[in-house]
Order: C-alpha cells, then sequence, then structure tokens
C-alpha cells in the first residue's frame, strides 16, 4: 500500500505580495500539495495604497484571514538562504522548511542611493508599510504648509505628490530627467498640466545631488527648502537569491528561463518583481505580479506530473496613475509595453484606478481564495516570441 504522505508535494511560497498570494491560493487547485506561505508580516500590504496610507486617505493591511483560502499555512517569517542541496529554505527565526518546490515571489523594495549624500539618512522611502509608516507619523509632527519634496518623476512619485497636494501640502516634485517617462508625450502633457494646476511644483529636469535635513541641493547647486524629503526613485529587490548561490540580473532579480523557472535548479520558480525572465523583466508592477503568480503555481504543478511546463506569454495593455481622488490617466500601450499615443484622463481614469488598479488585486487574490485556478490565462498575446535563451553572459554573479 502506497504511504498517503509520500504522494504529498511541499511547495513552499516566498513572499505573501500581489504575486505569491496569487500563487498560494491557485496551488489550492490540488488536494495533494501542502502550501506555506512565508511572509515577513502577519497581514497583506496593499503596496499599491500606499501613498494613501501616508496622506491618511485610506489603510493599506488587509488580514491574510480574509485573502488566503483554506490550507494555504502562513508562517509570518524572513526566507534568509534557500539550500537548493537540501531543499530547505532558511528563516531568520533559526527555523528551516522542506520543499519539494519553491515559488521565488519576494517583490521588491526602496533603493535609496548610496551615491547621493544624505539621502539614507535623512530622505523617506515610501515602498514598504514600515517606510510609509515612518513617513506618515513624520508628516504629521509638520505643519501643513511646511514644504515636501517628492523625489522621482515615475508613477510612484507622481502619485505621491497628487495625493499630498490634494490634502493641502505644499509640493515639489523633483524629476530627475522626465515626467512619466513611462507614457507618451501627450500623456504625460495632461498628468503635468494636472499637477501644475493644483499647487505642485514641478521641476521636470532638475537631479537632486544631496539631500539635507531640510532641503534639497539639486545639480544646478540651487536648494529646495524641504522639512521633509520623499524618495520614489527606483527599486531595488533583495538579495535573497545571490544569497542563496543562484544566478541574478545585475539588479539582483533571479534569472530565470521562459517558464519562469531558474536556470540553475528546476526545483524553484519564480513570479513577481524579482524575476527576470530570459534576463529581460517584465515591468515592475501588480499588472504583471499576479498573472505572473498564477503562472507559476500552474508550472509546478505542471512539473509535479512530469508535464511541460507554459512558456511565458503575457502582454500589457495600458497603465494607470492616479492623480488624487478624483483624476487620473489611463496609458494604452502595444503589447511589449510601448505607449501609444492614445489616453484617458479625468474622473473616468480615476474610477478605473480605483476599480481595476487598487480595489481589483484584491479582489483577483480573494476570487482565487474562493476558486483555486479561477484567473484565465490569456495566451497568444505576445511575450517577445523571440527572445533568444538566457545566457550567463546576462547575469552577474552571486
Amino acid at each position: 500500500m502506497t504511504d498517503f504522505a509520500s504522494t504529498i508535494t511541499k511547495v513552499v511560497v516566498l513572499g505573501g505580495g500581489y504575486a505569491g498570494a496569487v500563487a498560494a491560493n491557485r496551488l489550492r487547485v490540488r488536494s495533494d500539495i501542502d502550501i506555506t506561505l512565508v511572509n515577513p508580516r502577519p497581514d497583506f500590504v496593499e503596496r499599491m495604497r500606499l501613498h494613501q496610507f501616508v496622506a491618511g486617505t485610506h489603510e493599506a493591511t488587509t488580514d491574510y484571514d480574509a485573502l488566503l483560502g483554506e490550507g494555504v499555512h502562513l508562517v509570518v517569517d524572513s526566507a534568509v538562504r534557500i539550500d537548493t542541496a537540501a531543499r530547505t529554505v532558511e528563516l531568520a527565526s533559526g527555523r528551516a522548511l522542506d520543499y519539494d518546490y519553491v515559488i521565488y515571489a519576494i517583490g521588491s523594495t526602496a533603493a535609496v542611493p548610496a551615491s547621493v549624500p544624505g539621502a539614507a539618512e535623512y530622505a523617506y522611502p515610501i515602498a514598504e508599510l514600515e517606510h510609509a509608516q515612518r513617513l506618515r507619523d513624520a508628516l504629521a509632527e509638520i505643519p501643513a504648509q511646511a514644504p515636501v519634496v517628492v523625489v522621482g518623476g515615475g508613477l510612484t512619485g507622481i502619485e505621491t505628490a497628487a495625493e499630498l497636494v490634494e490634502r493641502g501640502r505644499t509640493v515639489t516634485l523633483v524629476c530627475g530627467e522626465t515626467l512619466a517617462p513611462s507614457f507618451s508625450t501627450s500623456t504625460r502633457r495632461s498628468v503635468r498640466k494636472w499637477l501644475v494646476r493644483n499647487g505642485v511644483d514641478v521641476r521636470e529636469s532638475a537631479r537632486v545631488n544631496e539631500v539635507l535635513p531640510d532641503a534639497v541641493v539639486l545639480a544646478d547647486g540651487s536648494v529646495l527648502p524641504g522639512a521633509i524629503t520623499i524618495w520614489t526613485a527606483g527599486f531595488g529587490v533583495p538579495d535573497l537569491a545571490a544569497r542563496s548561490g543562484l544566478r541574478t540580473d545585475a539588479l539582483g532579480r533571479l534569472l530565470t528561463d521562459e517558464t519562469l523557472t531558474s536556470v540553475d535548479d528546476d526545483r524553484i520558480v519564480a513570479a513577481g518583481d524579482a524575476v527576470a525572465p530570459s534576463g529581460r523583466p517584465l515591468r515592475m508592477s501588480c499588472y504583471a505580479a499576479q498573472p505572473l503568480g498564477a503562472q507559476a503555481a500552474d508550472n509546478v504543478m505542471a512539473r509535479i506530473d512530469g508535464a511541460e511546463p507554459a512558456v511565458l506569454d503575457v502582454a500589457f495593455a495600458a497603465c494607470t496613475v492616479g492623480l488624487g481622488s478624483r483624476s487620473g490617466a489611463m496609458q494604452f500601450s502595444r503589447r511589449n509595453d510601448m505607449p501609444v499615443n492614445f489616453h484617458l484622463g479625468g474622473r473616468t481614469a480615476a474610477l478605473i484606478k480605483e476599480r481595476a488598479g487598487l480595489a481589483g488585486p484584491i479582489a483577483t487574490i480573494r476570487k482565487e481564495a474562493r476558486k483555486p485556478g479561477s484567473i484565465p490565462s490569456f495566451k497568444g498575446l505576445g511575450r517577445r516570441k523571440d527572445l533568444p535563451k538566457a545566457g550567463v553572459a546576462t547575469v552577474a554573479q552571486p
């Protein structure tokens, strides 16, 4: 007689964000998988709402009890190393988890550059819950009219500046080079018009050379007063892959093939911001994270069955930025994420942003919890089918 325990496959999902939560719930399609989700916090962080949390307009956490389906075991801890030889995940608490497969979905974090004097000491990142809590507390301690400098002209910087100015704050947005560089010229113009009209001082070509306790020094030597400086320029990823002896790209994202499988170990499948398929990652976004989480789970289940895992086939269609509570801009794009000269704005874009971009991902996770495998897979949309296979020359060695 076959021992039932021997037929159980242990899958450890590292990271309980948008990709990891979808993957963990989707694995429940099968009753022969033991699912453990490792996350450093006891609650799910709605990362895309952190700018709203900072401004005091929305909360940004949800209880995992409301998101994870029955049978997903949540371990509140942090992975410090994957021992691929022993097939264990070593945790910060000293505990080790055995696995048959790992879904690597540890996400991304802020990247405050050490090359900018004072940035690490005085600037406030916003990419994680703890960052946002610290920033929210700091904002509560300064007068409403005190100047705030937001560094970074990407979508996070724009949304942060817009949310704060709508709450009556005095905001300067230092873009570095171009405002909303992933958008078309006409969409950038629309976003800039809203920001300026609502009181944001947009410094589109300005760069920060130094951060002081109460100001920033720009590359041209001018000084902008800032009771608080918020740093939104750039993201990094945790170095778990490198510490585990797995190959990565230059930023530290796990290098995989087009099935999201590590080029070093076919027991590790990745999803979300921390994966670089063929050394050419998708845009860091929830838009990409959730379908990647679903595919990572599907590909693990395919490998359990000895079947061929599916090749990544994800395409982009649009990207939406929120401009306070009543406006936004929805940039349409080609399937390769290149913007086209068409966008929606105003209240229509704001409504789409709230319902699809912010509330939608939580609904998606809950949908998978209620009915695993319910998220559709959109195939044939065109994920760079002419990509060459990943090569060692494209990666950074740990």
